[in-house]
C-alpha cells in the first residue's frame, strides 16, 4: 500500500519523493509505503491551515455539523478498508478494528453536535450601561499528535473536536500505522471539508523528532494535542511550553482495579479479562495492576487465571483474541518483564510463553515493589496480581505509581466504593466496571504523569477555543480625565 501526505486538500508526495516502508509486524512484509516528509512539507501543510483559517473559522456551525456527519458515513463505508489497514500495521484482531471505526465515527457526531454549544455567557458589569460577555472563539491552526494503538478512534479524537469548534488541524500521523491515520484525513476531505482545513502528514521514524519539533514551534501553530507515552509527553510539553503553546496532553497509564473483600468475584474477573487483555494490553487504560484484597484473592486468581489460559493468541487474520504487539521488540520486553518478577519471587499462573510478536495473556501472581511489573507500565498481555490487606493498603498501592489516568473498584458495598474511589489519584475512575472504557460525550484525561486537560464532549470546547471578553459600552460614559 503506497500512500501520500494530504495538504491543501490533495495528495502529495514528500518535498523529494522521500518514503519510508512499515513493517507488518506479524509476517515481517511490507505494510505500507508511505510519504517521508520534510521539513517545507511541514510548512506547506501549516500555512495551508493558516489560510484556510480565515474562512472556516468564519464558517456557522450547520455546515460544519454537516461536513462532520457526513464524514462520519464515509468513516463507517471505510470499514473494511481501516481494518486492512490495522491488521497490516499494528497486528490488530479484526475485532478492534472495527470497534476504532465504530467509536471514532461516534466521536465525529459527537463533535458535529458540539458545533452549536460554543457559546458563553453574560457576565454582570460594574459599569452601568455595559453588555460584558465571555465568548469562546477558536484558536487558529492546531497540531495533533495520534498513537498507533488506538489509531483509528485516537486520530479521529485528535481532530474531529478542534474542526467542529473552527479551527483547522494539521495531523501528524504515527510512523507505526500511517495509511490508517491518512485514511481518516480522506473521510473529511471525501466530505467535502474545504482544502487546508485538515492536512495530513506522515514521515520517517528516524525523522520524528526534526518533524514534531518544527510543528510544534510554527508561528501559526496555537495548539498542541498529542496522545502517547508519558516519556514522549515531557518532551511535548517542553517544547509547547518553550514556545507558549497551549498542550492537552493524554499520557501513559498503569490503571489499578482494586478487588474489595466483598467484591462480585465473577463480575470483578470479567472486567479484568477484558480490562487486561483487550489489544494485547496495549491501551492506556488498560489494567495494568490487580490489586486484591487477600480474603478473595484465591478465588479471584483461580477464576482469572483459567480465563486467561483460554484466551487465544495469533495471527490476528485468524480466530483469535490476541493479536500481535507493534513489534518484535515490544514483544521481547515481555519476556524480560516475567524474567524479572519470577527472579523476585513472583509465579506466573497463566500464559508466558511467545512466539514472534506474539506474546499469551499472561498472569503473574505474587507481585511486589521492586518487580519491573510493580513500577512501570508493561503495555502487553502481561500482568500482575498484587495482595493487599485491607481497603488502606489497596487504595495506597493503587496511588503508589506516578500515572494516574483510569482506575476501577469493585465491591458490593457502593457507598464503600465511593470512598475508595474518592481517595484513588486518577482522571477516570469506574465502580464495578472495567478500566477500559470510552464515550465520545465522556470528559477524558488524566492526572500527575498521565496528563492535563480533557478531550470528549463539553470539556474538550474549553480545550480547542479561547475565551475571550468582549463589552458593549456607553460611549458617553464619565471618565477620571
Amino acid at each position: 500500500m503506497n500512500i501520500n501526505l494530504i495538504v491543501d486538500g490533495e495528495a502529495r508526495q514528500a518535498a523529494r519523493g522521500r518514503t519510508y516502508d512499515r513493517l507488518d509486524p506479524v509476517t515481517g512484509e511490507v505494510a505500507t509505503t508511505a510519504a517521508a516528509a520534510e521539513l517545507e512539507d511541514v510548512n506547506d501543510a501549516v500555512e495551508s491551515a493558516a489560510r484556510a483559517f480565515k474562512s472556516w473559522s468564519k464558517t456557522g456551525p450547520g455546515e460544519r455539523r454537516a461536513l462532520l456527519m457526513k464524514a462520519a458515513e464515509i468513516m463507517e463505508s471505510k470499514a473494511e478498508e481501516f481494518t486492512a489497514a490495522m491488521i497490516a500495521e499494528t497486528g490488530a484482531t479484526a475485532g478492534w478494528a472495527g470497534f476504532n471505526v465504530m467509536l471514532a465515527a461516534g466521536v465525529i457526531r459527537e463533535a458535529a453536535a458540539m458545533t452549536t454549544q460554543i457559546g458563553g455567557e453574560v457576565i454582570p458589569s460594574n459599569k452601568p450601561n455595559t453588555l460584558a460577555m465571555g465568548v469562546y472563539k477558536p484558536k487558529g491552526v492546531c497540531l495533533g499528535i495520534a498513537p498507533w494503538n488506538a489509531p483509528v478512534i485516537l486520530g479521529t479524537r485528535a481532530v474531529a473536536m478542534p474542526i467542529a469548534c473552527g479551527n483547522t488541524v494539521v495531523l501528524k500521523a504515527s510512523e507505526m500505522c500511517p495509511a490508517t491515520h491518512r485514511l481518516i484525513g480522506q473521510c473529511l476531505v471525501d466530505a467535502g471539508l474545504p482544502k487546508g482545513v485538515l492536512n495530513v502528514i506522515t514521515n520517517a521514524p528516524e525523522d520524528a523528532a526534526t518533524i514534531v519539533e518544527r510543528l510544534v514551534a510554527h508561528p501559526q501553530i496555537r495548539h498542541v494535542n498529542f496522545t502517547g507515552s508519558s516519556q514522549v509527553g515531557r518532551i511535548i510539553g517542553r517544547l509547547a511550553g518553550e514556545h507558549l503553546k497551549p498542550a492537552l496532553l493524554e499520557l501513559g497509564g498503569k490503571a489499578p482495579l482494586i478487588v474489595l473483600d466483598d467484591a462480585d468475584i465473577d463480575g470483578a474477573v470479567n472486567a479484568a479479562i477484558f480490562g487486561a487483555f483487550m489489544n494485547q494490553g496495549q491501551i492506556c487504560m488498560s489494567t495494568e495492576r490487580l490489586i486484591v484484597d487477600e480474603k478473595v484473592a484465591d478465588e479471584f486468581v483461580e477464576k482469572l487465571a483459567a480465563r486467561a489460559a483460554a484466551l487465544p493468541a495469533g495471527n490476528p487474520r485468524e480466530q483469535v483474541v490476541l493479536g500481535s504487539l507493534i513489534t518484535f521488540q515490544a514483544a521481547e520486553k515481555m519476556e524480560r518483564i516475567m524474567a524479572d518478577a519470577t527472579s523476585k519471587g513472583a509465579r506466573i499462573l497463566a500464559g508466558g510463553k511467545r512466539d514472534g510478536a506474539i506474546v499469551q495473556a499472561t498472569l503473574v501472581d505474587h507481585v511486589k515493589p521492586g518487580m519491573t511489573i510493580y513500577e512501570e507500565e508493561s503495555f502487553g498481555p502481561v500482568k500482575p496480581v498484587i495482595r493487599v490487606s485491607g481497603e488502606e493498603e489497596a487504595i495506597r498501592v493503587a496511588n503508589d505509581t506516578e500515572y494516574g489516568l483510569s482506575a476501577a473498584v469493585f465491591s458490593r458495598d457502593l457507598q464503600r466504593a465511593m470512598r475508595v474511589a474518592e481517595r484513588i489519584e486518577s482522571g477516570i475512575c469506574h465502580i464495578n466496571g472495567a478500566t477500559v472504557s470510552d464515550e465520545p460525550q465522556m470528559p477524558f484525561g488524566g492526572v500527575k504523569a498521565s496528563g492535563y486537560g480533557r478531550f470528549g464532549g463539553k470539556a474538550a470546547i474549553a480545550e480547542f477555543t479561547d475565551l475571550r471578553w468582549i463589552t458593549i459600552e456607553d460611549p458617553h460614559q464619565h471618565y477620571p480625565f
